[in-house]
């Protein structure tokens, strides 16, 4: 059996699915984070990786010696090296698989049966398994073989066209948002399938591909009733006023829906004879007048810088001042949510990163601890393969 890491020992933190030992066999962002969601929760996650390692670990970084990427997305993980290709390893993994809870992998359908570690192969070595495989287009169809990139599946699904200017060029939606999404359906998938294991006990083969991912992001525009075109408007964008508008100093987003909030925006930028008009009493009216309402706003906004309107809007007008993703470290928001923890690295010394976006009652889950350096547990856990079943 696999000895604990030390988080992961302390009882009195034990997560959710403490217990549950996970192989993490793939690479980049949707798998690998998809496991630290699960290992946030308390699962011991052994990262395997070949010898070249994982290919985030190649990322451009301005950290000298790691890959920022692959700090941020590989925390709370145990790390070997493993080449599927020789036969020792192979074996060593196939050992792994039968105290194993859980196997995370993001090669392409064909791939697993040709390295042996297709699910048919190892449900035969492991009935308990629960196997998960992220793939690019998902497990069927003509495309089904294709490499998956998020940026790839942006642009085929409609998301670039959407959050480009009306009329515009397509834009990329930067920060992984469809890699993430997936990794979030694969920990829910997984918590999933091993809940259902405790009633048939009986693992299973759980799939999740970026495709999924991009579609359901947008369930609230894919939605084409009977009878109606096809080519219809699909933004959910109010227009208008709801969006980024400059300030005397800095941008600030405000949302302005509710009849309350628009009231609330108007008395506080003295906008009040707008707020009497009835030509702008309602979201889809100011939208179709927002030619007219917009100079009159950014005229009232260069009273105050962002932050200053964001304190003075407070409750009653949703908003928030344009900041950097750099001075979230420090926000007190996010100190009093406990969503940044100071880690230690052998080779980074010590950072700071986001950590356990999930919060338990009772069981609050491990401290979380860094992201390992490629094979840095190896020797620690040379025997686990031979002593496992």
């Amino acid at each position: 059996m696999l000895s604990p890491s030390p988080p992961a020992a302390a009882a009195a933190a034990a997560g959710p699915l403490a217990g549950i030992r996970v192989l993490d066999l793939s690479a980049y962002i949707a798998g690998p984070y998809g496991c630290t969601l699960l290992a946030d929760q308390g699962a011991e996650v052994i990262k395997i990786e070949p010898p070249g390692g994982d290919n985030l670990r190649q990322y451009p970084s301005t950290l000298d010696k790691e890959s920022r990427a692959f700090l941020g997305i590989n925390r709370s993980k145990r790390g070997i090296i493993l080449d599927l290709k020789n036969a020792g390893d192979h074996a060593r993994l196939l050992k792994l698989v039968r105290s194993a809870d859980v196997l995370v992998h993001n090669f392409r359908p064909s791939v697993p049966a040709r390295l042996g570690i297709d699910h048919e192969r190892l449900n035969l070595i492991n009935p308990r398994l629960v196997y998960c495989a992220v793939t690019g287009y998902g497990e069927s169809g003509p495309m089904k073989d294709k490499a998956g990139y998020d940026q790839v599946l942006q642009t085929m699904t409609g998301m670039c066209v959407m959050q480009g200017k009306r009329g515009g060029a397509p834009e990329i939606i930067y920060g992984s948002v469809v890699d993430y999404y997936a990794a979030a359906l694969l920990a829910a998938g997984v918590s999933s399938a091993l809940y259902e294991r405790e009633r048939s006990g009986l693992g299973q083969y759980v799939g999740v591909s970026l495709l999924r991912s991009a579609l359901t992001m947008q369930s609230a525009r894919m939605v084409w009733a009977e009878g109606e075109a096809l080519d219809i408007g699909r933004d959910m964008r109010s227009g208008g006023v709801t969006g980024l508008h400059p300030t005397r100093d800095g941008y600030l987003y405000i949302s302005a829906n509710t009849p309350r909030f628009w009231q609330a925006l108007c008395a506080k930028t003295g906008m009040q004879a707008l707020a009497a008009d009835p030509r702008y009493d309602s979201v889809r009216k100011r939208a179709a007048h927002a030619a007219e309402i917009v100079p009159i706003l950014h005229e009232a906004l260069l009273a105050h810088d962002a932050e200053s309107w964001e304190r003075m809007f407070g409750d009653e007008v949703p908003s928030a001042a344009a900041r950097r993703l750099e001075d979230m470290f420090d926000h007190p928001q996010v100190q009093a949510e406990g969503l940044v923890a100071n880690l230690a690295h052998p080779v980074v010394g010590h950072y700071r990163g986001v950590t356990q976006p999930i919060h338990f009652g009772r069981t609050p889950g491990p401290p979380p601890f860094a992201a390992p350096t490629l094979g840095q547990h190896d020797d620690e856990l040379a025997g686990a393969g031979e002593s496992a079943g």
